[in-house]
């Protein structure tokens, strides 16, 4: 998904990505180790988060495209899914708001349970990078959650760059695993690319946070960001070819994964092929259907924000229909589910 979807951008037919590549560990290996009643805060590269959950291809591509199928209602920029069947809130693209949500996510749960034990366990899992742990979002989130002993696993993928800026620009200190033992935070360093490592201390984690009335986690997943930050960004204004080359060859979390199960005889070139083959076919299958859905009613636009349509909204789609009117000419409508007639 990542390779085709990155093409299909370079080639106009998306207007944004974002790849993950290289950092696929952290994002499947934590997610296996949660709970379905486990909410989650992602940023905006844990699309394996959401696949390890169920959402499938047709919720990726239809959020891609910001088609008539997306959950967001073609609101929301690509790669920020949402879904409330697999408890995943929105993502922002504004950069560490989701830490302190989780906070107070992770509280409400934590009062819930207290009114009625029967409440099944859960806590709230907040993913970042650590250019995001610069915000002071990321401070006030880790002290709120500390002081009131909220069930909240924040899971950082240090992975070496805040877009174009190394490490050894963001900060002077050890990485961002000491500044949760500052808070009073429990808190692990783990190999980001060892899927197993990541599965193992988050399932430790989960159990710290739900132990003694609840408590914050820190994980910091040491990673490296093979791709470019995203398909606005050329990584090499900024780093070396061979330093990218170099991480793909010897610790790329998937080849470390296939390596292991071909040591133990479950896998070898032939399911490696039909795997690559079958799942090309089943993405570029579903990325043709979404690519000719049509886009939203033109009417969702104005639709959600309150539970009935205010004065101010009201006046608002009754300009635009009049400049659509005045300028139709201007304006394809065909493109929208109802035409014309959608708003």
């Amino acid at each position: 998904m990542d390779l085709i979807m990155f093409e299909a951008q370079r080639q106009g037919r998306l207007s944004f990505y974002m790849v993950a590549a290289g950092e696929e560990g952290t994002i499947v290996g934590s997610a296996s180790a949660l709970a379905p009643e486990d909410v989650i805060f992602a940023q905006y590269r844990e699309a394996g988060v959401l696949q390890q959950r169920g959402f499938g291809l047709h919720e990726f591509m239809a959020n891609f495209f910001s088609n008539r199928r997306d959950l967001s209602k073609g609101r929301n920029m690509p790669n920020h899914f949402a879904s409330r069947r697999l408890n995943v809130h929105p993502i922002s693209s504004v950069l560490a708001t989701q830490l302190p949500h989780a906070a107070g996510a992770a509280y409400a749960l934590k009062m819930r349970r207290l009114a009625n034990p029967n409440q099944p366990p859960a806590v709230a899992a907040c993913y970042f990078g650590e250019g995001a742990a610069s915000e002071g979002d990321f401070h006030a989130a880790l002290n709120i959650a500390a002081t009131r002993s909220c069930p909240v696993i924040y899971i950082c993928r240090n992975n070496g760059y805040a877009i174009s800026t190394p490490t050894l620009e963001q900060y002077r200190g050890d990485g961002i695993a000491s500044r949760g033992v500052g808070y009073g935070i429990d808190t692990i360093r783990v190999d980001g690319n060892d899927i197993w490592a990541v599965r193992a201390v988050t399932q430790e984690a989960r159990r710290l946070a739900l132990s003694g009335g609840g408590k914050p986690v820190l994980i910091e997943a040491m990673s490296y960001r093979v791709s470019h930050h995203s398909t606005s960004d050329d990584s090499f204004a900024y780093r070396a070819r061979v330093e990218v080359e170099d991480w793909k060859r010897r610790d790329n979390p998937i080849t470390r994964m296939r390596k292991y199960l071909e040591r133990r005889g479950i896998w070898d070139d032939g399911k490696e092929k039909d795997a690559r083959e079958g799942i090309r076919k089943e993405v570029l299958k579903v990325f043709g259907e979404a690519e000719r859905e049509k886009k939203p009613a033109i009417r969702e636009l104005f639709k959600d924000v309150y539970e009935e349509e205010i004065l101010e909204v009201r006046d608002q789609r009754e300009e635009l229909k009049r400049i659509l009117e005045e300028y139709e000419a201007e304006y394809d409508f065909e493109e929208f589910e109802g035409g014309k007639e959608g708003i």
